[in-house]
């Protein structure tokens, strides 16, 4: 039952979370534009778990597709992603927030919004996922 409309929720999901970052900025300054790959070679720790998250974001909701038999654990990864990207946003808030230089990065690229998209994605999956759950639950009633 892969061919469900979660599935595609969910391959949208990792779209966005694992390709889509990569060709969007996340912030600009006046000399560069700064991609998530870019913040692999700064020296602040918490500027390197950025692209960590969006990979891990990526990865879970892949994996998510194929637990199509087991939709309870399907929701709970679902919700684990909604997690992730949550605190993925909160981090990404902070870090432009607390960037050194603010004045001259005027500009916030897409990139920092992609978690918002994930996250919108993933209710979407989960919703189904419920609507499949409530509609084998209603099935077992009746027998």
């Amino acid at each position: 039952m892969i061919q469900r409309i979660q599935s595609i929720y969910l391959l949208l999901a990792t779209a966005v979370s694992g390709g889509l970052v990569f060709v969007f900025d996340i912030w600009s300054t006046i000399k560069e534009e700064i991609f998530a790959l870019d913040l692999f070679f700064r020296d602040s720790m918490l500027l390197k778990v950025i692209p960590l998250l969006y990979l891990l974001s990526a990865i879970v909701s892949f994996g998510t597709i194929f637990l199509f038999k087991n939709r309870k654990l399907q929701f709970v990864v679902g919700r684990l992603v909604i997690l992730i990207n949550l605190f993925l946003l909160g981090l990404l808030i902070y870090v432009s927030l607390t960037l050194p230089g603010e004045v001259s990065i005027s500009e916030k690229g897409i990139g920092m919004f992609l978690p918002i998209l994930v996250i919108l994605l993933i209710v979407l999956a989960n919703k189904a996922i419920k609507k499949d759950e409530d509609l084998v639950k209603s099935v077992d009633r009746l027998r």
